[in-house]
């Protein structure tokens, strides 16, 4: 039985309260527990033990992170949470520090990631509308993906020795939401993914 962590990294505002992130990762634990996956959730605005958390990462075959995008990045509180869960995890539970040492500091940086075999999944909510990327003519982006921008985040998991699955998006949430639409496409993309 494949064991699935779903991370609410949605950090409420006045003029966003979540629904959407909600509402996403309760069709990814639908989707997930119909095909008998063991699931596990946390909500990061709502608190959480770093070694409670260090221990479901361990636990999980396969983690989805929800997040929307707050200036460019994850929001502060899952930003927090990565900071604390993490660096706790560097203890040899996800990673052997960088995977260097001082006998042989030629070793490449980055590879002391211990949760090789298992994979991530990066489902992120936007204000901008999906024109704004991998077209050169674009203001703000340039040209960049999603995946670009979300390259830290992607590194992050790489880190532990993760391998990503393709990434998701909801554009334009705010000023031309299309819902019905994304939910249709996230779950084909969990179909296509999972």
């Amino acid at each position: 039985m494949k064991k699935l962590l779903l991370i609410n990294g949605h950090e409420p505002y006045p003029f966003s309260e979540g629904k959407l992130n909600a509402a996403l990762l309760d069709k990814a634990r639908a989707f997930a527990e119909a095909r008998d996956y063991e699931v596990q959730q946390t909500s990061v605005s709502e608190g959480y033990d770093v070694d409670v958390e260090v221990g479901k990462h361990q636990w999980a075959d396969l983690i989805l992170l929800q997040f929307p995008i707050n200036w460019m990045t994850v929001p502060w509180s899952l930003k927090k949470y990565m900071d604390e869960v993490y660096t706790a995890g560097m203890d040899g539970r996800l990673c052997n520090g960088d995977g260097r040492t001082r006998k042989d500091p030629t070793i490449q940086y980055g590879q002391g990631g211990t949760l090789q075999g298992r994979q991530y999944m990066l489902s992120v909510t936007f204000n901008a509308p999906e024109a704004s990327f991998n077209d050169a003519e674009q203001y703000l982006f340039q040209g960049h993906s999603v995946d670009d921008l979300l390259l830290p985040v992607h590194m992050n998991f790489r880190f532990f020795g993760m391998e990503a699955l393709e990434s998701f998006a909801c554009y334009d949430v705010m000023k031309n939401p299309n819902v019905d639409s994304d939910f249709k496409r996230f779950e084909e993309h969990l179909s296509n993914q999972l």
